[in-house]
């Protein structure tokens, strides 16, 4: 069954999710109701200019401890290769992220209306971005929404070589030392499964939101 959301804060109880993660469609992108869904497991995707809203079983999540770094890349770590920052230019990330071309992906689910409510999100201080830059230019980077000890990874992009592998391992470095305990993938992907990112049951998964 999916659900369709109407002008109340409120999401339906995540294990009546389809089998693919969909769990409702509609309502809006406030930043109330983006809070909620986070702080529920849930997160919002775009398809057909509809909002619709997935909590996945099982769960695509990285516990910081278990990344896993490369020599090669230490190596590139080592040597400074890009200038990193956080929260210098979440406008440009989101941007880059919304008009980067994606093999394999027709478009992109960030819409306008999504950039606008991530931005406003960000002005909140409730979303993060990470940046690598490169001789001045932005090169790489991520965004995603911080609550508690949790971090929900949304997206990234890269016009330079491991420039978001760079983005992305020094800034779990950083949240961990921030104390962020767990980092949302949301779904899987081969890439981040090589930074040591795993699948966990979706009820671990809210259970481990509950607590952090």
């Amino acid at each position: 069954m999916l659900f369709c959301l109407d002008d109340d804060l409120v999401f339906p109880p995540v294990h009546l999710a389809e089998p693919d993660g969909l769990l409702a469609m509609g309502g809006d992108l406030s930043a109330e109701r983006l809070l909620l869904a986070y702080r529920s497991g849930i997160f919002p995707w775009y398809e057909g200019g509809h909002i619709l809203w997935w909590c996945p079983d099982p769960r695509f999540v990285l516990f910081p401890g278990e990344l896993k770094v490369s020599k090669s890349i230490k190596a590139m770590l080592n040597k400074n290769q890009f200038e990193f920052t956080i929260n210098k230019a979440f406008a440009q990330v989101i941007h880059h992220c919304k008009e980067i071309k994606r093999p394999g992906q027709q478009g992109t689910w960030i819409t306008d209306e999504v950039e606008k409510a991530y931005c406003k999100m960000h002005e909140l201080g409730h979303a993060y971005s990470a940046e690598v830059w490169k001789d001045g230019e932005l090169v790489g980077g991520l965004y995603g929404i911080k609550m508690g000890k949790v971090f929900f990874g949304e997206s990234m992009f890269s016009k330079a070589s491991n420039a978001s592998k760079y983005a992305f391992i020094k800034y779990v470095q950083q949240l961990t030392e921030e104390g962020i305990e767990l980092i949302d993938c949301q779904v899987y992907t081969e890439y981040l499964e090589s930074l040591g990112a795993r699948m966990i049951d979706r009820k671990d998964f809210i259970k481990l939101l509950q607590t952090l």
